[in-house]
C-alpha cells in the first residue's frame, strides 16, 4: 500500500477525531475516549506538534499518531525528560495493511532526529517490541505506583539513554480523561454511534481445558479485548497455561481482529533486545 506520512494540517483537526474514533470505538469498551484526548492534547504544553503525523492513502486520512512530552521520576526527585504516543490511530477497514506499523518508524525515525532521549508507552505488549521496544522494567522504569507489566514499555533512541534514568514514568495529567466530559463532547461534535458489543472472553474459553480457564475468571478476565493488556509471557506464567495453549490464544484473537500473543524467544523479542527492529 502506498501511503504518504505527513505532518497534520489545522483544517484536519476535526477529521483525524472522527478517525481516532473509528478506530478506538469498541476496542477497550463499547464506546471510547481517545478522540476527546487527541482534542485535549492538542491544547497540551505537553503535546508534541512535530509528531502528529496522518497516513493519508489516495487523498484518505487512515491513520494518525501524536507524541506528547513525559517524564521519569527517579529515587532522588530528578525528572528525566522523555516521550511517550498515543493514540496511535488507524481505520479498522485498513487494519493489518501496514498503517500502524508505517506510522510508528516514521516518527521514531523523526523523534531521534529531533534529539529526544527515549520513548516510553502503555500499550499492547505484543505489538510494540516489533518496533523496538521492551518491557520497562528492564531499565528499572515502573508506572507512578511502583508496578511494572509488560504493557509498560520503553525504548532508547540512543545507545544509554536510559542509563541511571530509572524511576516512575508519568504522562502529563491531560491523559486523566473524564469519561463525562469525553461523552459530552462526543454528544456535541459527533453524529450519535451506538456503543458497540464487546466480545466475551468465553468465545476463547470454550477451546481451554478447565485449569487454564480457571486462570482467567480468577483475574476477572470477561471480554476478550481485555487480552490487550497481557503479553504472551505473562499468560504463560498463569496456572493452568503453557505453551501448547497459546496458539489456541492466538487463533481466536486472530479470528476477532485482534493481534495476537508473542512466544518468549521468539525472533521480534529477540531483535527487540538488540535494538535491531528499524
Amino acid at each position: 500500500m502506498e501511503l504518504n506520512l505527513r505532518p497534520e494540517r489545522p483544517e484536519e483537526q476535526h477529521e483525524v477525531e472522527l478517525l481516532i474514533r473509528e478506530a478506538f470505538w469498541g476496542y477497550f469498551r463499547p464506546v471510547c475516549d481517545e478522540h476527546y484526548l487527541a482534542h485535549l492534547l492538542r491544547e497540551s504544553p505537553a503535546f508534541v506538534p512535530e509528531l502528529d503525523v496522518v497516513a493519508e492513502q489516495n487523498g484518505r486520512l487512515v491513520g494518525n499518531v501524536l507524541y506528547s512530552r513525559a517524564s521519569i521520576t527517579d529515587r532522588n526527585g530528578r525528572k528525566h525528560g522523555v516521550l511517550t504516543f498515543g493514540p496511535l490511530s488507524v481505520l479498522p477497514e485498513y487494519w493489518n495493511c501496514g498503517v500502524g506499523s508505517a506510522l510508528m518508524r516514521h516518527t521514531i525515525q523523526r523523534a531521534k532526529q529531533l534529539g529526544y532521549p527515549a520513548i516510553v508507552l502503555h500499550g499492547h505488549p505484543d505489538y510494540y517490541p516489533r518496533f523496538g521496544f521492551q518491557s520497562a522494567k528492564l531499565f528499572g522504569i515502573t508506572n507512578g505506583e511502583g508496578e511494572s507489566y509488560d504493557a509498560l514499555m520503553a525504548m532508547e533512541l540512543f545507545p544509554g539513554a536510559l542509563n541511571g534514568v530509572a524511576g516512575r514514568f508519568e504522562e502529563d495529567p491531560v491523559f486523566c480523561v473524564s469519561a463525562e466530559e469525553a461523552a459530552a463532547y462526543d454528544a456535541e461534535n459527533f453524529p450519535h454511534k451506538e456503543p458497540a458489543a464487546m466480545l466475551p472472553v468465553g468465545l476463547l474459553l470454550e477451546k481451554l481445558p478447565e485449569k487454564a480457564q480457571q486462570a482467567f475468571r480468577s483475574r476477572n478476565i470477561t471480554l476478550l479485548n481485555d487480552l490487550n493488556r497481557f503479553s504472551g509471557r505473562e499468560l504463560l506464567c498463569w496456572e493452568g497455561m503453557d505453551a501448547s495453549l497459546l496458539p489456541v490464544v492466538n487463533m481466536v484473537l486472530r479470528e476477532n481482529h485482534l493481534a495476537p500473543k508473542l512466544l518468549p524467544g521468539c525472533e521480534i523479542l529477540e531483535r527487540a533486545k538488540c535494538g535491531a527492529c528499524l
